[in-house]
């Protein structure tokens, strides 16, 4: 998974409406710097081994993949010279690639670059995270499993710029993912920089927009430079792009207040307090956050609790009176806007219904079957969060609700930085995590697959065998039967709570008024190629 993490402050602030034009207004308007903020530390610009979302948002910038976004987020040829219809009933792609593509070494990008990539990322070896990415292709299972070479994997190289794609199944989220995931790399530099390869600016090159600049791996700022050799860098307006690593809002705030910054991230109290204010862009995340629970440990390993936690949480007033950013309360593990009934078109997570009811009643009714299977009065559970307001606050929320309706529970949290807590998941170390997952493409799929067996961030490790033979189901169908078996399998994880979804998040922008370009998706930040002074 791209193991996105939206990592917004949630200070409680009051702050004045005036908001400062934002840039000196000497000099072209390609020379001046567009300063924005992030809200957390990448850990890596290696496209094989990111995991969070804010090493996507420096992929986002400076690598291009088959496919792209243009500036109102709707797909378009990258690399590729145009979107093309799969043959051999849905299970093949040939692109043709634009020979004017270079990295930013000056090395062209051929076909090849995109067959090492991929091949780079199922190798057993590279212990990619998201090397699921690529299951639907051709030997995948077998190369996971080490009965296959990488080199059999579905890609090949037809020409220099001619690639082909072997599907195993259908992919209908296949595009989406060709626009952010399926990146190339340059074999050379990998080969240069070895393991060090993503783990600085300059061991790394670039095929997009934007070169990576001045980021060591571990400081707090760094710059996006325009990539000269970019095959459409005469449409690429902003030379240089600022980034500074800001969490607390106040701080934030003050930034763009005084004209340091010109877009970042505000939530809470702000955002409820400046809701008429016209340098605010608010929008849904393609993104959901939720609780998982260890079942390699005993004492979380029970749907009663998992069920118990469900009841008792209230997730309208999480999302209404904690967060108060816009963001909506989970109905299930499948967030708004993620897919439509093919019949009707209507949403699915709106079709399903709240599954997630609040019902302190049943919370304590499912408390005492646990205290009971455990032969325990009493049970304390640390609760892992990031070190973001957002996470902390959340987590507050949860420890003073659990802790008020269930006699005898006790949370304990532990809040810290991003790389960590990701390194802790994988680990398993921990007893509740809170955590999200930021999908790629427009398919409930995505969300689901988190609770199901083999999943490598199925952190839980909970396995169910009706469930699992729900997800398998669906991978072997299309249209509205397809449609129908992910409905009946977001309803049953749901019941059983395999884990517990809380909300969809919202993301809030202050944009400066004299910036233009920057426009939001439930799949997409801003890109900043499409930027411009006005």
């Amino acid at each position: 998974m791209n193991k996105n993490r939206v990592l917004v402050g949630l200070g409680a602030v009051a702050l004045s409406l005036a908001l400062a034009a934002c840039g000196s207004n000497s000099g072209k308007s390609g020379d001046k710097t567009l300063h924005v903020t992030l809200q957390d530390e990448p850990m890596t610009i290696d496209p094989n081994k990111a995991t969070d979302v804010n090493s996507a948002s420096m992929l986002l910038q400076s690598y291009e993949g088959l496919y792209t976004y243009d500036a109102n987020n709707k797909l378009k040829p990258g690399v590729a010279t145009k979107v093309v219809k799969p043959t051999n009933h849905g299970l093949t792609y040939t692109f043709n690639l634009r020979q004017d593509a270079k990295w930013s070494n000056g090395d062209p990008v051929t076909a090849q670059d995109f067959v090492y990539s991929f091949q780079r990322t199922v190798d057993p070896k590279t212990k990619a995270q998201f090397a699921s990415y690529y299951a639907n292709f051709k030997n995948f299972d077998a190369i996971q499993a080490g009965k296959m070479a990488p080199s059999k994997l579905g890609v090949k190289a037809l020409g220099k710029y001619k690639l082909q794609v072997t599907l195993a199944k259908q992919m209908p989220w296949f595009n989406d993912i060709a626009a952010s995931k399926y990146l190339p790399l340059n074999e050379k530099a990998v080969n240069k920089y070895g393991a060090k390869y993503g783990t600085s600016a300059d061991k790394a090159v670039y095929n997009g927009p934007y070169k990576v600049a001045d980021w060591t791996g571990t400081n707090n700022s760094w710059n996006y430079v325009k990539n000269n050799n970019y095959w459409n860098k005469k449409n690429v307006k902003i030379q240089t792009v600022k980034v500074t690593v800001t969490k607390d809002q106040n701080t934030a705030v003050n930034m763009f207040n005084s004209g340091d910054v010109q877009e970042t991230t505000v939530n809470g109290q702000y955002v409820r307090q400046n809701s008429n204010n016209k340098n605010l862009k608010t929008h849904l995340l393609g993104r959901l956050q939720y609780l998982y629970f260890n079942n390699k440990k005993a004492k979380t390993n029970s749907e009663n609790l998992r069920q118990a936690l469900s009841y008792v949480t209230d997730r309208q007033q999480l999302t209404s009176q904690v967060l108060q950013d816009g963001s909506k309360p989970a109905l299930s593990a499948v967030i708004r806007g993620d897919q439509q009934d093919p019949a009707t078109g209507k949403d699915m997570a709106t079709s399903v219904g709240n599954l997630l009811p609040t019902d302190v009643t049943k919370a304590k009714q499912y408390w005492a079957k646990y205290l009971k299977e455990t032969g325990k009065k009493t049970a304390t559970f640390n609760l892992l969060t990031d070190d973001t307001d957002e996470d902390k606050n959340v987590g507050q929320y949860l420890q003073s609700t659990i802790e008020k309706e269930l006699k005898g529970a006790k949370v304990t949290l532990t809040s810290i930085p991003h790389a960590q807590h990701v390194a802790r998941d994988f680990a398993g170390q921990f007893d509740l995590n809170l955590t999200g997952w930021t999908t790629n493409w427009l398919d409930s799929a995505d969300f689901l697959s988190l609770a199901q067996k083999g999943n490598t961030v199925n952190f839980t490790n909970w396995s169910d065998p009706t469930f699992n033979k729900l997800m398998t189901t669906q991978a072997g169908q299309t249209g509205q039967t397809r449609y129908d078996t992910l409905a009946k399998a977001d309803k049953y994880l749901m019941k059983v709570k395999g884990f517990v979804p809380l909300y969809q998040p919202a993301e809030s922008k202050l944009v400066s008024s004299k910036v233009g370009g920057l426009n939001y998706s439930l799949l997409n930040e801003a890109q900043y190629q499409y930027a411009y002074w006005k």
